[in-house]
Order: structure tokens, then sequence, then C-alpha cells
């Protein structure tokens, strides 16, 4: 058995048509974390940019869409787990299409580590704030955390996919209900303006770059869905679809709930000591709405954990596939269909990782400075792909006017935004953060050497993507694709297992 490049693996492939479209709008809600998001940066963002922070959402949502459109086109040419691994690598050239994949599985991985422990703590904060104090406990409890939601990838990604979607209803049940109530109770802290969408309250202490950087980690996530295309039914569109959705309903949350907020409490009332949710439910449900609302926060950061270990061990899935980096990651459960190899890999570095940190910085200052550092990469690989889909449709942008704004103005415009916000962070960020993040990518260049010097030149020499391929994933590296139908094909590309 080969893989995509003709290379002998010995293995299987993973499981095709575990996902349906429904399940790649959840995934994609779930990346991004929308309790988790509310309560670690939405009041870092009212902090940065106070009334300005419904324009800072409105407007850094507008070029993220253009990014999830790029991943729609351009996995509907080339269906492959590693997601910008492979596009990039087949547009641009294999050298950064290397990188892009190593700077997803260096910020998954990161994030993976830097949120364990936080988990810990909102999970212990439900029993006891104590508890939830002792940085110890709460690594422990968010090693536990962690390692059943490992255990759940492993089984496969339809396992839990129905308590995954009940958690994520209660999410965005709970959220929504409190800024609806926020907007609809006779007493507010502030008055709603529509000039809170306007570029006014930009200035020199409320400027529009600080509000874009922290933009730029909330829209993260809904990525997931390009990894997971070799499982979704319909993968040539289901998982580009559910992606784009999901990143709508994830803006869509988060603007309500920031103008509720900023309605309830006020702009300057907000703070970011991590009550924002307990006060902003109390305000919204005086007794019950505090409870209800710090409860989803363990919900999220769970689903959150998973989507972001799915995003690694698929990305490395496709690179061990590859073998630009060692063969053992591209392995699957034989049973599972899943990457097991890739997983027990990421696990064993969150564990070693997060020991050494309760050992030699208890007060784990440097998980901080790695969330921070995560965003560069993320800029990174956003504005690769934004650049892929226009080369990758080059000589079709100029057929209609919907071409043109679809697969390369829009697109192009995410390029700009986060290549601004790669630059922004160089320039912001302390050296610890900027060390981690650019370290992390630079660490990237060790594999990929070792790659070359090995003679795997075949992933060197891709074949190029073209806008008339109908699809390139091998199906002896994966189950055979199965079919969805007339909705497959029709030119809007909408798929029929909502």
């Amino acid at each position: 058995m080969t893989d995509r490049f003709g290379n002998s693996n010995g293995e299987g492939g993973l499981r095709a048509g575990a996902l349906g479209t429904f399940d790649s709008v959840v995934m994609a809600v779930a990346g991004c974390g929308p309790a988790y998001t509310a309560v670690a940066l939405v009041p870092a963002l009212i902090a940065a940019v106070g009334p300005a922070a419904p324009a800072a959402l409105l407007y850094g949502a507008i070029p993220m869409i253009g990014i999830a459109l790029a991943f729609r086109h351009l996995g509907r040419l080339d269906v492959n787990a590693g997601g910008t691994y492979s596009w990039v690598a087949r547009t641009l050239h294999p050298v950064l299409g290397f990188l892009s994949g190593w700077a997803v599985v260096a910020a998954t991985t990161l994030f993976v580590i830097a949120s364990t422990t936080p988990a810990g703590r909102a999970t212990l904060s439900l029993f006891d704030e104590d508890l939830a104090g002792n940085g110890i406990l709460a690594t422990g409890v968010g090693l536990g955390l962690f390692l059943l939601m490992a255990a759940l990838v492993v089984s496969g990604a339809r396992i839990a996919a129905g308590a995954r979607a009940v958690a994520l209803g209660i999410q965005l049940t709970l959220l929504t209900a409190v800024a609806v109530a926020a907007l609809t109770r006779d007493v507010h802290a502030a008055t709603f303006s529509l000039s809170w969408f306007g570029f006014e309250h930009f200035d020199s202490t409320h400027s529009f770059t600080a509000g874009a950087l922290i933009v730029g980690a909330l829209y993260w996530g809904w990525d997931v869905t390009a990894n997971l295309s070799e499982e979704t039914r319909g993968s040539r569109g289901g998982s580009g679809l559910g992606g784009l959705i999901g990143l709508l309903v994830v803006a869509a949350t988060l603007l309500t709930l920031t103008v509720g907020a900023s309605v309830l409490l006020g702009p300057d009332a907000v703070t970011t000591d991590g009550s924002f949710l307990l006060r902003l439910g109390e305000a919204a449900w005086p007794g019950v709405g505090g409870t209800l609302l710090v409860l989803a926060v363990p919900l999220s950061m769970a689903a959150t954990l998973e989507t972001t270990l799915l995003q690694a061990t698929r990305t490395l899935f496709a690179m061990g596939r590859d073998r630009t980096v060692p063969p053992f990651l591209g392995r699957v459960h034989p049973r599972r269909r899943t990457p097991v190899a890739a997983t027990l890999v990421v696990c064993a570095v969150t564990v070693t990782t997060l020991a050494l940190v309760a050992l030699l910085d208890p007060g784990v200052g440097i998980l901080d400075d790695a969330l921070q550092g995560i965003g560069l990469l993320i800029a990174f690989t956003y504005a690769l792909a934004g650049i892929a889909v226009a080369v990758a449709f080059r000589r079709v942008l100029f057929a209609s006017a919907a071409d043109l704004l679809l697969l390369a103005v829009w697109p192009l415009l995410g390029v700009a935004f986060n290549v601004w916000v790669f630059a922004a962070s160089v320039r912001t960020l302390s050296a610890t953060p900027l060390a981690i993040g650019l370290g992390a990518l630079a660490v990237g260049l060790i594999p990929l050497g070792v790659a070359w010097l090995r003679g795997e030149r075949s992933f060197f020499r891709p074949r190029p993507l073209h806008p008339n391929d109908t699809g390139t994933a091998d199906p002896s590296a994966t189950e055979a694709l199965p079919t969805t139908g007339p909705a497959d094909g029709r030119r809007d590309g909408l798929l029929s297992d909502f």
C-alpha cells in the first residue's frame, strides 16, 4: 500500500464519512470555544478598546471570513487531513507548505499545554474557589480532563458527537440568553449606541491595532474542519462549509454578548480578573445567572481541548504519511482508523511540559506567554492560505465578479489583515511570547531539513492544484470517500446531509 506520493507505508487511512456537515459546524464552533473565549478574551478586548469592542469584532470578522472562504475553496480541490500543509505546498512552495503545517502543530500543541491548567481551574471553581487557586491541583485536574479528551480523539471522530453538540448548544443558549436579557432589561449601565460600530471610539488610548490583535485570537479554531475533511461526508464541500458557518455563528454570538456586556455592565466596569461571566450572569439573572454561565466555561474548555487536539494530530498524521516527519506518526489504529501515534506524541509532550512547568515555574507565567505567542503562528498560517487560494484559482478569477470577490479580493483582504496582525504582534509583544511564537516556527526547519536530507523529495515536487481537479485524496491513504448524491455537484456547493 502506498501513500499519495508513491511511498509504501503499509498502514490504513482515516475513517471516511465519520462526520456530516452538521458535525463540521459543531466542530468549528467548539473549536473557537465561545464560553471560554468570552471569559478569557472578551474582557481583554473591552479593556483594550472600550466602547469600540463591537466595532473591532465586526470589522475583524470580515477579513476572517475571507480566510474561511479560502479554506472552503482549497478544500474542494484537495481533500487532505493536513489542510494548509498540503494546500500551500501545492500552490506556493513545499517549504512554505511544511512551515504552514508546522505552525498549526506548534500553535495547537502550545494551546493545549497552556489551556490545560486553566481548564482544571475552571472545573474546580464549580466546587470550591480555594481549590481552584491551587496550581498543582488545577494542573492535575486539567491533565485528567485533557487525557479524557485524548481518549475520545483516539476512539474516533464520531465518538461523543452527540454529547459535544449538546454541550455546545448549552453554551450558545446561555450566552445568547444573557445577551438578550442584558439588552431588554430596564436598568442599564450604558445606553446602546450605533456609534459602537463606528470608528470614532478608536483613539490613542483605544487603538484598532490593540483590538485586532485580540480579535485574531478570538476567531481562531474554526479551521479544525479542514483537518477533518478526510473523515467528513461530502468532504470536498462539507468541511469547508461547516467551517464558514461555524465562524459566522461564533462571530454573531460574541458580537451579541459583547454588546450585551457593554450595556449591562458598562465598558469601564468590565475587568480581566476572570469574574466577567459571573458578574454578567448575575446582572442579567440575579441569583442564578452567574452560576449558569460559569458552568458553561469548563464545558467549552473541554470541547476546545478536544478540537485543538484533533487539529494537531490530523496535521501530524498527514506529515507522517508524507514522511516529512517520522513515518510512525502516519500510523492509525487498526480498528478505529484514528492517528493513534500522533495522539500519543502530543499527549507525551503536553504531560512532560506541564510537569516541568509545575516544577520550575509554579506561577505558570510561561503558559500565559505561550498563549500570546500563538497569535503569530495563527496569522502566519491564515495569510498563506489566503494567498494560496488566489494562486490556485488564478486562471478563473475573472470568469465572473463573484469569482473575483470570493476567490481573490475577500481572501486577500484576510491576508492583509493577518499580515498586519503578525507585524503588529512582532512590534508589541514582549521578548518571551515573541521567542515562543517565532521559536516554535523556527524549530520546524529541523524536521524539514531532515526530510530533505533523507531524500523524501516527492513532497518537494508536488502536483500543483488546479480548479478542474475533482479532488486528490488518495484512496490508499484514506478509506474510500463516500458519495453524497446530487448535492455534491451543485453549483453553490451546498450539501444535503444537514
